[in-house]
């Protein structure tokens, strides 16, 4: 009978301990000290290794304790001001590819790991490294391009930024699927790759002694293909969508817009771009624009200096990425949408721009942005004493332009239109917004510094282009008034005068330009046509062929070389330069039938008639095409 009672008191004990009375929780286990090890190595290895390791452009690396240990106060507050690692968007409701942007329970680890004395924890508990491919990535590359010799990055207390020319030997039309990008050890904090189907960058390349020049590539320079290439240090290779590779001509140059951070002694910078090729042209083309405005004019001591621009799509897009753009003056950046429906949704917001860490962003779903739809960028400038980044201290006044110390504000949009002719209706709306600004732009640096023979020659060109010669002619021979070894006034108004009918008075012109710019193959060009159009064959062969000496692949001079020769009887000479000209251009109905009727001329009648019929493929209602076929097809040739 004990046993019973023995288990009631038992059970009633249990009863009261649980139901009846008041209870105390446990005190709260004691928070675990944040160690090296188990804690923090993993926010480091997935986050900032891929820039703090040897060889790369971070100060010092992070894979082990001793040096996280030895920068642990400066890790903490850069983190904590979210200054590292760098991601400039906040977040948003459209996401963006590669965040970089630490958690803010990551942010707060951190915290406790630096104030807890920065424990190293147990070896035991440090997970697998990552570990960084040493070669190409992507496989054996089908072309290696990289400068002939290095850039000397001298010692400096600023970023020095740098564009570097590659040549590309193709040997044709080519479309890439896939760009890597190595600095050779040269310390590059960041790199835009664009291509120039001009000979803009190659004329400007090596002009003060060292590979490559100095400002923004612009002039010359595009986003291939629709793409913007930009590479930082712990991309990887940077694939085109699978139906999206793109162009790359014969002839044409690759343009490295490179941040490089100097040193205490003097770093030789020789980059490497591997290039992975196909034949096969893309079957969506994505296109890039570009909102802002060139009219900027900052106060010294202005910290709230407002740049906007709008745009309203005239056609349904899908936006893939953005790319804002600004200098050390930046401070908020903020890109919305205005959707027909009345909601206004935000792009992305950058509420402190960083001039050092500029990309591009994808977003990791494109966003389909109806016609009628109305895009605003709002850009923010801080051109105060307070604010650090602004180089120059006092501040000073401010405007557009291409140095670092002047100031842009831009917006790359990467859009893809539904239709080819969607596609051409928003080319021809910002080609002319860009003409606009460009005019606009020129306009007021005449107005301020009417004796600049620069700006006269700038607003003189753009003048010319749109078809105001007399306006032109005016302001070009002020500039030479002003400077007579200005080379660009003297071909502005050679041109200008050629446009009036007055090509004697041309003549000298050319002739100064080219004797003051010998390696420019646009002035011996234009020197060609003017003795052309004078009557002086033999001269105008000879400029042609300078200019051909400098730019073998200037398809313009090989077309009026050809047409010379042809037109002076003789075929046989004029033949490689209509071919040449195919060759580069083989999408020309007028090149095709140039050669078809330099072929007929040398008695081979079948080829003639080839590219006769490659022409009217291409265009059939060319009427000079048309008018050789029914010449081969009475000579009995099918």
């Amino acid at each position: 009978m004990r046993t019973p009672l023995r288990q009631l008191v038992i059970v009633t004990a249990l009863v009261a301990a649980a139901g009846c009375g008041p209870s105390t929780p446990p005190p709260p286990a004691p928070p675990k000290d944040v160690t090296f090890t188990r804690d923090v190595a993993p926010v480091f290895y997935a986050n900032c290794v891929t820039c703090h390791r040897e060889g790369e452009v971070a100060p010092f690396p992070l894979f082990a304790y001793a040096d996280a240990k030895k920068h642990a106060k400066e890790i903490g507050e850069e983190t904590a001001a979210r200054h590292m690692p760098p991601w400039l968007p906040e977040p948003g409701e459209f996401p963006i590819e590669g965040n970089r942007r630490l958690r803010q329970d990551q942010i707060d680890l951190i915290q406790r790991w630096v104030k807890g004395g920065a424990l190293e924890g147990n070896a035991a508990d440090l997970p697998k490294a990552p570990v960084f491919p040493g070669g190409w990535q992507t496989g054996t590359p089908d072309l290696i391009v990289t400068l002939p010799k290095p850039f000397m990055l001298k010692p400096s207390p600023r970023d020095v930024y740098r564009n570097l020319v590659m040549r590309v030997p193709l040997d044709a039309t080519k479309y890439v699927r896939a760009v890597e990008f190595k600095t050779g050890g040269a310390p590059v904090h960041h790199a835009v790759i664009r291509v120039d189907r001009t000979t803009t960058s190659r004329r400007r390349d090596g002009m003060d002694g060292q590979p490559g020049f100095e400002g923004m590539a612009r002039q010359g320079a595009q986003d291939p293909g629709g793409h913007f290439i930009g590479w930082a240090p712990g991309r990887g290779p940077i694939v085109s969508p699978k139906d999206m590779p793109w162009r790359l001509d014969r002839g044409a140059d690759l343009v490295l817009e490179v941040h490089l951070i100097p040193g205490d002694q003097p770093i030789p910078v020789q980059p490497t771009v591997a290039l992975y090729l196909t034949d096969t042209p893309p079957t969506r083309s994505p296109m890039t624009v570009r909102m802002g405005t060139e009219i900027i004019d900052i106060p010294a001591g202005k910290s709230d200096y407002v740049v906007t621009d709008t745009y309203t799509l005239p056609v349904p897009v899908e936006l893939l990425s953005v790319m804002p753009h600004a200098h050390y003056l930046g401070k908020d950046m903020l890109v919305t949408a205005a959707l027909p429906g009345g909601a206004t949704k935000t792009l992305i917001h950058i509420k402190e721009w960083e001039f050092h860490w500029q990309q591009n962003y994808r977003y990791l779903s494109p966003i389909a942005l109806p016609a009628g739809t109305t895009l605003t960028m709002k850009y923010t400038f801080d051109n105060s004493d307070d604010n650090p980044e602004n180089p120059m201290h006092p501040p000073v006044r401010v405007m557009f332009g291409p140095n670092s110390t002047d100031e842009m504000a831009e917006l790359g949009l990467q859009l893809m239109p539904q239709t080819t002719a969607d596609a051409e209706r928003l080319v021809r709306d910002f080609n002319e917004r860009a003409d606009q600004q460009h005019l606009e732009l020129a306009e007021k640096q005449v107005r301020d510094e009417p004796s600049n023979p620069d700006h006269l020659e700038y607003l003189g060109s753009m003048y010319l282009a749109q078809g105001r010669v007399a306006d032109a002619i005016g302001l070009l021979e002020r500039a030479i008034r002003i400077n007579d070894r200005t080379a660009d006034a003297h071909n502005d108004l050679g041109n200008a005068l050629m446009a009036q009918g007055r090509t004697a008075e041309a003549l000298p012109h050319f002739r100064k330009a080219a004797a003051q710019t010998p390696k420019d193959e646009r002035v011996f060009y234009n020197l060609g046509n003017a003795l052309d159009k004078l009557n002086r064959p033999a001269e105008a062969v000879a400029a042609y062929t300078r200019a051909l000496a400098i730019n073998g692949d200037f398809t313009d001079a090989h077309v009026n070389l050809g047409s010379l020769l042809f037109s002076r009887g003789r075929a046989k000479d004029a033949l490689p330069h209509f071919q040449r000209a195919v060759e580069l251009e083989p999408g020309s109905a007028m090149l095709l039938n140039n050669l078809a009727g330099g072929l007929a001329a040398s008695g081979r009648f079948p080829e003639a008639m080839q590219y006769v019929r490659r022409a009217l493929a291409i265009d059939p209602g060319y009427q000079p095409a048309l008018d050789n076929l029914r010449r081969l097809q009475g000579m009995g040739i099918r």
